[in-house]
Order: structure tokens, then C-alpha cells, then sequence
């Protein structure tokens, strides 16, 4: 379909949607009706801020205000909005009203073109960006990390204060609960017959870990993706340790006390290490087609000429007295055939929950239940049997098949969305909170618990 986007800077407009100049912006929309929620994009700086739009949603406007400064970041994010509008199979029918702009954060307080602010980009302004955009009345659904050290911090428990009382919904993007192995180890770890009672661990010996491994270079809607230069300088998007580890934590938390009003207290980091990802010339240029290490990149780069990106970080915490340990680590490229790779286990009195994404599992998600020795292997057949025929209800076509050790969880390809489909769904459970008018409170106690968790282990590795 034709492409609909306006973009204008102060009282100058280029138009580029089939209408006249002496079109209104406001009259350029066909959307039927009066949708409720009116999307606002600021900065993107980041690909996740597109995949929010790489599907429509029912009562969303098709209009989408963008407010940014000139400049690479903001043309790769019109082009991934426009090949989601041009693609052969579901196309979008977005139509962007783009301010580019030096004001462009005061331009769109003004403006108020819209009531939901999607934020994903400079991490160092995020907190800035939550704060200013709360008090102006708007809702604002955040990518991860919402924050990335501690002054951060201290503006996010500001702004979830000013939303309360403004009465406006600020929410973070968690796509790996919709992850379908993530979903049913949850499932499976509250069935006491097959999982038995979630065991403690020790800071030594762990009872969950979740690893993520990612890659610089890699492929985003079917195409390889280009970073800005700045994603590789600690001081505007954060270390991994307070950056990827923001979804391990939400997944702990979600996955050991589901719907439970978390406090700091429950928590107490126990060590903590970061390092770091070498980078060559050539490799820098494949992610970010910059043929040179800016110059705000010069101090990370050491005697033999490669950038020593902070990339790498893990942590060993205490949760309500549940040891758990995550960890992010960074490679410039996956081998041929592979992907990022996520690595779960969870430690019950009866059985293990393994989610495992290697080679065997042809780089996909694979869900495992092993038996702890001494366990019953016939009783928690049984009760597994029956966790099945009930969660088919809501997972369609689970089945399991015996392994060495256990079992592993076959799941139809019908339920694996994939991570890009995420968004979407994150987005949509947003909207039914603004439609509802509130969140969960044990959804405003997760989120701020998980970024005093990133700033706890942050701070230990000063």
C-alpha cells in the first residue's frame, strides 16, 4: 500500500501522503471513529519502539505522532514503520505525523497530539523523558531498562509517584512473558504433584538461573539490523547488567511469586561482576556502518585498537529467600545457523524445569522436566498427565514425550509466537490496563522491586 506520512519541523512541512499542502495535519488521518488510545512515538532510537507498530490493534488509532531529532536513529525507525506499511502479507495502514526537531520533547509536551507515549531509545534520557511525560498527563509504555544507575532511579520512583496521582498508566515492555517456554515452566513450577515445592538454593549453588546470550549483529525483520553508534557507550544505554538482565529479573520475580506485592526488603544481592565484549574496526562497522570509533567511544577502546564494550554482566540475589542468579552475555556475531539463546532452570523438591535453546534443540526453545533423584517418577507421571489435559485448555495441542531423564514439553508451533510478536502482545495487554483504567498494584510493586534489584547489583560492581 502507499506509504502516509507527514513530516514537518516549526512552521515548515514536507508532506508525503497523497494529500494537498493545504491539508490540515489533524484532517489527514482516515481512521473510522474516535479510537481511544492515540499513540505518541518519542526519540526511538531503539527497533523496539517500531515493533509496537508492526501490527494494528482494535480501538488504536492509525494515526501516530513522532517526535524526534533529526538524524540516522529517526530514518531507521521511518523505514521499519514504512516496510511494515509496504509488506506483501497483513499490511500496516499507519499514517506518521513526524515532528523532527531540536524541541522536539517540548514540542510534543505542547502539542498534545496524543495520551500514549511509546518510549524505546536513549536509555540515559529515558528517565527523564517517564518523568516529564507523567506530569504532563500522559501514559507512557517504556522499553526495558527503564532506568541505568541509580539517579535513574530515583526519577523512575518519582514518576510512578506523579502517575499514581495523575492517575495515568507507566508500564515497561516485558516480552519474554509471553514466551511460551517461559509461560508454561510458570505453569508447571505452581503444580505441586509434578513440580513438588520450590526449593531455596544457596548464593553457591542457585535454585533458578536464567542466561541470555546476545549477538551485535543480527537479523530484525528479516533484514540485518544497524545500530546507532551511541548503543555501544555504557553511559547512554546502560550496562547488560542493568540493560538484557532487566527481563531475567521480571521473569524471576513473575515465574517464583506470581501476583505478589513485592518489596525491596525481599531482596539482597549477594555478588556481582561485569565485563567486558572486544570489538574490531571492521565488526563496529558491520553493526552500526560508522568506519570509525566516535569520538565519545575513544576512551572504551584500548592498545590494540578494538572497542572493549561493557556488555557482560551476571548476578547472584536473594528473592524472598529463593537464590536466583542471572546472566547477559554479548557476542559480535551468532554462528552460521544460530540465533540469541535463552537458558532457564527452576529447582523443585520433585522435579527440574529446564528451558534450553542449544544445538540439540536446533536453536529453539525446548521445555524439560527431569526428576530429582528419590522422586517418585510414577506419581509425578500421573499428576503431569492430568497438568496436561488441563492446561490444553489454554495451550492447545501440549502434549509431552519421555526423555532419559524425564520429559520434555512438546509445544505446537501454533503457540510460539516469536519474539518479535511479543511486542504486539505487550502492547495489547497494555491497552486492556488503559481500557481498565488502572494496573495490577502487584504489577507497580514488580517493576519498581526490579529496578531496585539492577541498581543493588549495580552498585556492588562499582
Amino acid at each position: 500500500m502507499k506509504n502516509k506520512t507527514i513530516v514537518y519541523a516549526g512552521a515548515a512541512a514536507l508532506l508525503i501522503c497523497g494529500c494537498s499542502e493545504e491539508t490540515p495535519r489533524q484532517a489527514c488521518s482516515v481512521s473510522s471513529g474516535e479510537p481511544s488510545v492515540k499513540l505518541i512515538t518519542l526519540d526511538p532510537g531503539h527497533f523496539h519502539a517500531a515493533l509496537i507498530q508492526k501490527r494494528m490493534y482494535p480501538n488504536v488509532a492509525a494515526e501516530v505522532h513522532i517526535y524526534a531529532p533529526n538524524g540516522v536513529d529517526l530514518d531507521m525507525h521511518m523505514e521499519r514503520i514504512n516496510s511494515f506499511n509496504s509488506r506483501a502479507e497483513e499490511p500496516t495502514t499507519w499514517e506518521n505525523i513526524v515532528y523532527a526537531g531540536d524541541d522536539y520533547l517540548e514540542r510534543m509536551l505542547a502539542d498534545k497530539s496524543g495520551n500514549v507515549v511509546v518510549l524505546a531509545g536513549n536509555n540515559a534520557r529515558k528517565p527523564e523523558y517517564i518523568l516529564k511525560c507523567v506530569e504532563a498527563g500522559y501514559n507512557v509504555l517504556a522499553d526495558k531498562p527503564m532506568v541505568i544507575n541509580p539517579e535513574g532511579f530515583a526519577l523512575l520512583k518519582k514518576a510512578f509517584a506523579v502517575a499514581k496521582q495523575k492517575g495515568v498508566i507507566l508500564y515497561d515492555i516485558m516480552t519474554e512473558r509471553y514466551e511460551v517456554t517461559t509461560a508454561l515452566q510458570r505453569e508447571f513450577s505452581r503444580i505441586p504433584g509434578v513440580y513438588g515445592t520450590q526449593e531455596s538454593g544457596t548464593a553457591d549453588d542457585p535454585a533458578v538461573t536464567k542466561e541470555s546470550v546476545h549477538h551485535f549483529c543480527k537479523l530484525v525483520a528479516g533484514k540485518p539490523l544497524q545500530r546507532p553508534g551511541w548503543y555501544y557507550d555504557p553511559l547512554v544505554q546502560g550496562e547488560a547488567l542493568v540493560d538484557v538482565n532487566t527481563h531475567l529479573v521480571d521473569m524471576v520475580q513473575w515465574e517464583l511469586f506470581p501476583e505478589v506485592v513485592l518489596t525491596s526488603s525481599d531482596v539482597a544481592v549477594v555478588k556481582a561482576r561485569t565485563w567486558d565484549t572486544p570489538i574490531s574496526p571492521a565488526e563496529f562497522e558491520e553493526s552500526t556502518g560508522l568506519k570509525e570509533f566516535p569520538a565519545f567511544l575513544q576512551k572504551y577502546v584500548d592498545g590494540s585498537g578494538k572497542l572493549q564494550a561493557k556488555a557482560n554482566g551476571e548476578f547472584t540475589y536473594a528473592l524472598k529467600g529463593v537464590f536466583a542468579k542471572v546472566s547477559v552475555k554479548w557476542n559480535v556475531k551468532a554462528p552460521e545457523g544460530t540465533q540469541d539463546t535463552h537458558h532457564s532452570m527452576m529447582r523443585g523438591t520433585k522435579t527440574e524445569l529446564f528451558i534450553r535453546q542449544g544445538a540439540e534443540q536446533g536453536y529453539k526453545t525446548a521445555l524439560y522436566i527431569e526428576l530429582r533423584k528419590g522422586t517418585d517418577a510414577a506419581a509425578v507421571g500421573q499428576a503431569l498427565g492430568v497438568a496436561i489435559t488441563n492446561l490444553q485448555a489454554k495451550y492447545p495441542g501440549l502434549a509431552t514425550k519421555k526423555t532419559d531423564k524425564g520429559w520434555q514439553v512438546e509445544i505446537p508451533n501454533t503457540l510460539k509466537a516469536g519474539h518479535e510478536a511479543h511486542f504486539g502482545q505487550v502492547a495489547a495487554k497494555y491497552f486492556s490496563f488503559l481500557k481498565a483504567g488502572e494496573l495490577p498494584s502487584w504489577e507497580v510493586s514488580s517493576m519498581l522491586v526490579k529496578h531496585h534489584t539492577l541498581m543493588e547489583a549495580y552498585k556492588m560492581t562499582r
